[in-house]
């Protein structure tokens, strides 16, 4: 990448005006960068990733939750603490598109102070419905309302993407995004522990010990938080996006990584309590699974670069459908251990699959620029053009990824309901994951076809 030309020392300062506004951001220029720009993208990164990572220890409280309802007095059916889960992972999925384009529109120091704001209301929902035992609706409001959790990712990663130069963008980004995943990991550690402090189970401890971290967070970004005006929204690059094919393939196969891990950490601990009854004190180690898939995400980042993306997505799930293999012979036989050993599998390759998949999208869509750019092109238009396409597409992937872990629960709630076993539920995870292996082989990896005229993008070894 060409960097801007370096302008002289005196000229490297901000203009900044009333709001905490930046006028001339400019991360490309060496000497801007190293005088100003560096120490206000790293703290602007340090509280995104505060907000982004209570984001979501919010969204994912009610997984915690309803596995302690019936110690607290409140009683739902399966059906019914099923969907007390999947709504806020559809609400959080929804909300993803907008809170993108949040950031250009309002900022990101007003959005990211609003949007931490916003963890509060459900909070104070969900204390009032465990202290009064609130009736179903009303649980289910609360949940939805946990769904603003979901939606800072988006709105934190639009943010971030601003402030680095793109040297430095994958690992800001890389970190930014890790940050929040441990959010599910955080909750499901200590949430169990917070709740049994004292006597018996005190649900609303669940959330009062999120709300005055929320407070200062939400402090912290008003006033230590800038905004750029440079921001702008890009309708044009997401009408591209839009109209290319490998944007929904790649919005597909991470449904297939994404949407299984956060489908898997909404279900997890309600899966051992439902399945293996006698085993519920293992509820607490539910919070691995989350842990493991967070930690494996920049490995899955560094394999593609080293072997290839599309090769790695493509055995990751192969090792996906062995994983869930391993949980349909764990169900037959009741063998708790296979059970959790395949789950920690499980989560293990959503990690790896989200930093390959993930790492494969600029990727693709650099070829695919370079590919329908003219002769006469400027090469730098086009690799601008590839860059502002594909962060195009790692929005609508990530609600659609989002929006894949409501798929994954609800075919948990219908085969737990229509039959009260896991089984069928596995088998159409099963067969999707096999869909996903043909969908990465043929647009990726097939190389039978002419490089002037293949349809695929094998031979540039995405």
């Amino acid at each position: 990448m060409t960097l801007a030309p370096e302008k002289p020392a005196d000229e490297h300062t901000l203009a900044r005006r009333r709001g905490r506004w930046i006028d001339n951001w400019e991360p490309e220029d060496p000497g801007f960068w190293n005088a100003v720009g560096k120490k206000v993208a790293w703290r602007n990164l340090g509280f995104s990733i505060l907000a982004e990572h209570l984001g979501f220890n919010v969204w994912i409280l009610m997984s915690i939750v309803v596995v302690n309802l019936p110690d607290a007095g409140v009683h739902f059916g399966v059906g019914q603490t099923f969907w007390l889960i999947i709504v806020p992972n559809l609400v959080g999925s929804l909300l993803r598109v907008p809170y993108t384009f949040a950031i250009p529109r309002f900022g990101g120091r007003a959005w990211t102070t609003v949007s931490a704001s916003l963890l509060l209301i459900p909070c104070v929902m969900l204390v009032v419905a465990v202290t009064t035992q609130a009736p179903f609706w009303f649980f289910l409001l609360t949940a939805a309302a946990m769904g603003f959790g979901g939606g800072n990712f988006s709105s934190s990663m639009s943010n971030i993407s601003f402030f680095f130069p793109g040297g430095k963008k994958g690992f800001a980004l890389g970190l930014n995004a890790a940050g929040g995943n441990l959010g599910v990991a955080v909750t499901q550690l200590f949430v169990p522990l917070v709740i049994s402090i004292g006597t018996g189970v005190n649900l609303a401890y669940a959330a009062l010990m999120w709300m005055p971290l929320i407070v200062v967070a939400a402090v912290c970004s008003w006033t230590l938080m800038d905004s750029i005006t440079s921001a702008r929204p890009d309708g044009s690059s997401y009408r591209i996006a839009l109209r290319n094919k490998h944007t929904w393939v790649m919005s597909f196969l991470y449904i297939g990584t994404f949407g299984s891990f956060i489908g898997f950490s909404f279900a997890f601990p309600s899966l051992i309590q439902l399945t293996f009854s006698e085993y519920t004190a293992f509820v607490g180690l539910a919070f691995l699974g989350a842990l493991i898939g967070s930690a494996t995400r920049p490995f899955g980042g560094w394999l593609a670069d080293r072997f290839g993306g599309g090769r790695i997505t493509q055995w990751n799930f192969a090792g996906l459908a062995i994983g869930t293999v391993g949980v349909m012979v764990s169900v037959a036989q009741q063998s708790f251990a296979l059970f959790f050993g395949s789950f920690i599998l499980l989560f293990v390759l959503t990690g790896i699959g989200n930093g390959s998949t993930y790492r494969m999208i600029p990727m693709i869509f650099a070829e695919e620029a370079k590919r329908n750019a003219g002769v006469d092109a400027d090469p730098d238009a086009v690799a601008k053009s590839a860059k502002r396409q594909a962060g195009a597409v790692v929005g609508v992937a990530g609600a659609l990824g989002a929006f894949g872990g409501v798929l994954v629960n609800l075919v948990f709630k219908f085969s737990l309901e229509g039959g009260g076993t896991l089984t069928p539920a596995l088998v159409a995870i099963l067969v999707f994951y096999g869909g996903c292996m043909a969908t990465t082989w043929w647009f990726y990896l097939r190389t039978s076809f002419a490089v002037e005229r293949a349809p695929s993008l094998a031979y540039a070894r995405v």
